[in-house]
């Protein structure tokens, strides 16, 4: 019964991360260029929110895994929407970059 709520509700188990990066998944971390030089998740994208309407063309293949991770996970769900709405059909929020660094 619990699991017919949930579905009917939309909650989903959280992501596995990591397969979705050996799926190919790619991380963009949506912080500013000062913030991810503070530190970021190897082998991360950074576009800053601000920038990242414009830079959607970096991201070549819309069906490839999308995470996007900021500071503490509202500029990244920004980000997620922004991307959905751009046609991208696989995004998750990561939340958090160092959150998201300990779930990969």
């Amino acid at each position: 019964m619990i699991n017919k709520l949930k579905e009917l509700l939309g909650i989903k188990p959280p992501p596995d991360y990591s397969q979705l990066i050996k799926e190919g998944g790619i991380i963009i971390d949506v912080r500013t260029k000062a913030e991810y030089a503070g530190g970021h998740i190897k082998g991360s994208k950074n576009i800053p929110l601000q920038t990242l309407n414009a830079n959607t063309n970096i991201l070549k293949d819309k069906n490839k895994p999308v995470i996007t991770c900021c500071a503490s996970g509202m500029r990244s769900a920004s980000a997620k929407s922004i991307l959905k709405s751009s046609g991208f059909n696989n995004v998750y929020n990561g939340g958090s970059w160092a959150s998201l660094q300990s779930k990969i």
